[in-house]
């Protein structure tokens, strides 16, 4: 698919008469035009600036095809997806439907896939979300909705898949099919090893499939081991495919779907064979894409509306050393002529050793043992290059600065910059630690019970209230988890509970490191209590909370979380809280002197090249670093969501450390035991959580009613707020 580079600015909707609308629906990434890529990207591909805009066009090309089947008198046979990539779609149909009168009333829809067994009314079952999201917003017929059902007997399958595939012949077949793609490269539940030509019926999933399933199920072993899904041969029958994928846990398996050879091992590459297939993705999972990790193997930069700048040299050599394991000073013309970057050398009149020497040197500047910056006397012995790195900071004459170190959940802060942490406290600024979220659905309930015991015999043992209101708590706790049913809601006694044990345990944590008692903060955000994985979207209240502090502190430096994998994961949420607050308080005196650190989780790190800040630990700060994560005692051995990673946390945030150290040390730079990295978050219109944060505004009138859940008392969730 040709972007076209004279609507690099963006993509906009067309009304119903057809004529361009000023509102901007979406902007498309400026780098690299796919036309360069043929031969290469074997399924077209348009990357959009943010998951929004990627799903505000999908919205629109569904809302075309309604309203052209509409016009011919006919029927819009959609295929739907489920799960957090299509979410923004629905949003914006139901936008469209509400505010610009689009008609469901000639739409029939059929639903990709279900897991089995499944009530239709269980938190986790795909009709549920479907009538929580679109459905009950819009104005189609029940009649024309369809579903694969979850609760017909396992004999009883192969009949229901047959009336499945024949209703949608009747139909005449599905005029636009969305899709997302799960990690195996599945589309639908179409796990490795399905083929070209299967149809819809029970599948046993994988168990990566399952494990990323688990958050959503409260645990692995609550996740359904079989699904009813359409088959890829029912997928390519549609008359257009869409598949949506967003963040970096999806670029390595884009890349093998787009660039690779057709395979069962990766269902989603059979779109290659479709004529009318094709991707909407976001810069992060098209990061692993020929055209924007190497973009120098294609053709000139200037054809990508690049040039070889800082960015783009260091980008370039270091992944020509990594690609080569070879110290950057120790690159030469011929490596680099070899490995399509001539282009690169005619740029600088010294060759490979003026662009060894200045990258080098660049990335030498990166490593500070004084995050928070030297005091002057201690200042005027750093290196030449650090200096001038620690210069050109925000307030870098500032000693001690105040911080803030923002946690999305109450043990962020010390397994991703643990070490910087302390570092910063030891140094003698004045740090604030501000725990964004609960964390209350991670606990296990076992945990809770135990601390909840705990409580009824230290006040009976210590006659407190007379023992009698604790024993009653500790009976109704008791009696609630053995009765709960895998992946229900927790109680509002039984969430209260468990973010007791988070918050105390982050404070330990805290306190450790060497943070201040008065200086620990718990925001609470209204957005996170649900008691469920799904969370309400941000909200004018977590803003104000996050707004509120800031003022509060006047900070120096803040730090925030940078993990974007997953558009609508608590992390995500979070740095757009964060980035939002922000950019309201820009014009307060004490902003101009404060500057945002983005680290990373133990989830991914910073590519050498991004990195802007590299902090690096002895082996005794590690050590202590690993102390502060065993504070936290609830995620210790096994985490309730782990991930995919099957590793603890601390071990996690140890060997990705160590990972950093050890690509810096092959650099030709220092050996050191491990390396925290951070990269300065700088505001520009390309910014992805703020583009998020706009997306999300309808989705707050949306949705702010759904996703409290009721208890089985039939009452929503109370968010706790301070």
């Amino acid at each position: 698919m040709k972007t076209n580079r004279s609507t690099a600015a963006g993509v906009y909707d067309r009304s119903n008469s057809g004529s361009a609308s000023k509102r901007e629906i979406g902007v498309v990434y400026p780098i690299g035009p796919s036309d360069l890529a043929k031969g290469i990207e074997k399924i077209p591909v348009t990357v959009f600036s943010s998951s929004g805009g990627a799903s505000k066009a999908v919205a629109r090309e569904i809302a075309e095809v309604i309203r052209s089947r509409a016009a011919a008198g006919k029927k819009a046979v959609l295929g739907l997806a489920t799960g957090s990539t299509p979410q923004g779609v629905y949003e914006e149909l139901v936008r469209l439907h509400e505010e610009e009168g689009l008609s469901f009333s000639n739409v029939v829809t059929f639903n990709l896939d279900e897991y089995w067994p499944m009530r239709r009314d269980e938190l986790q079952s795909y009709n549920r979300f479907m009538r929580e999201y679109l459905f009950d917003h819009i104005d189609i017929r029940p009649e024309n909705i369809h579903i694969p059902d979850g609760t017909i007997a396992m004999e009883e399958t192969g009949a229901f898949c047959e009336r499945y595939e024949r209703l949608i012949q009747q139909h005449g077949g599905i005029d636009l099919q969305i899709l997302g793609i799960g990690r195996t490269g599945h589309i639908g539940f179409n796990e490795p090893g399905s083929p070209r030509d299967s149809r819809t019926r029970l599948i046993t999933l994988d168990r990566v499939t399952r494990i990323d399933a688990a958050s959503d199920f409260f645990g692995e072993w609550n996740v359904p081991r079989k699904a009813i899904t359409m088959g890829v041969g029912t997928i390519l029958a549609a008359k257009k495919v869409v598949l949506l994928a967003f963040g970096e846990h999806k670029a390595g398996v884009i890349k093998r779907a787009v660039e690779g050879e057709i395979s069962t091992h990766v269902a989603a590459s059979f779109l290659q064979e479709h004529p009318s297939a094709k991707m909407y993705l976001d810069p992060s999972s098209a990061a692993e894409l020929t055209r924007f990790k190497t973009p120098w193997m294609l053709a000139e930069m200037s054809q990508f509306s690049l040039k070889w700048d800082t960015q783009q040299t260091k980008k370039a050599v270091i992944w020509l050393a990594r690609t080569l394991s070879k110290p950057i000073l120790k690159l030469t013309e011929e490596d680099y002529n070899e490995h399509g970057l001539q282009e690169l050398l005619s740029t600088r009149r010294g060759g490979a050793y003026d662009i060894n020497i200045e990258v080098f040197r660049a990335l030498q500047g990166t490593i500070t043992g004084w995050p928070g910056g030297k005091p002057l006397e201690k200042g005027r012995g750093e290196r030449r290059e650090v200096a001038r790195a620690l210069a050109q900071s925000k307030g870098a004459e500032v000693f001690p600065k105040k911080v803030v170190v923002f946690s999305p959940h109450p043990d962020d802060d010390v397994i991703s910059m643990g070490g910087t942490f302390i570092r910063l406290c030891e140094q003698g600024h004045e740090v604030h630690v501000a725990y964004q979220t609960s964390g209350n659905i991670a606990v296990f309930d076992e945990n809770a019970v135990r601390h909840t015991e705990f409580a009824a015999e230290f006040c009976r043992a210590f006659k407190l209230f007379g023992g009698k209101e604790a024993q009653k708590l500790e009976d109704k706790i008791l009696s609630f988890v053995k009765t709960k049913e895998p992946g229900e809601i927790d109680s509002p006694e039984l969430q209260v509970i468990k973010g007791l044990i988070r918050r105390t345990e982050a404070r330990s944590g805290a306190r450790y490191s060497g943070v201040k008692p008065q200086n620990i903060h718990f925001l609470d955000l209204p957005f996170y209590e649900t008691g469920r994985v799904k969370k309400k979207p941000l909200g004018e209240d977590d803003i104000k909370i996050t707004m509120d502090l800031l003022e509060k502190v006047k900070p120096n430096q803040i730090y925030a979380a940078g993990d974007l994998s997953d558009p609508h994961g608590t992390h995500r949420v979070c740095l757009a809280a964060v980035v939002t607050a922000v950019h309201r308080l820009k014009d307060r005196p004490w902003m101009k002197q404060c500057e945002v650190w983005l680290y990373r989780g133990a989830w991914q790190e910073w590519e050498p090249h991004e990195i802007e800040m590299a902090v690096p630990l002895s082996p005794d700060e590690v050590a202590r670093k690993r102390m502060a994560i065993f504070k936290h005692e609830s995620q210790k051995d096994r985490a309730l969501f782990p991930g995919p990673d099957s590793r603890e946390f601390w071990q996690r945030a140890e060997e990705r450390n160590k990972a950093t150290a050890a690509v810096y040390d092959t650099l030709g730079l220092p050996e050191y035991q491990a390396i925290e990295g951070f990269v300065r978050w700088k505001p520009s219109e390309m910014d992805n959580a703020i583009v998020e944060i706009k997306a999300s505004k309808k989705g707050k009138a949306l949705h702010s009613g759904l996703n409290g859940v009721a208890h089985r008392s039939g009452k929503p969730s109370k968010a706790r707020t301070h």
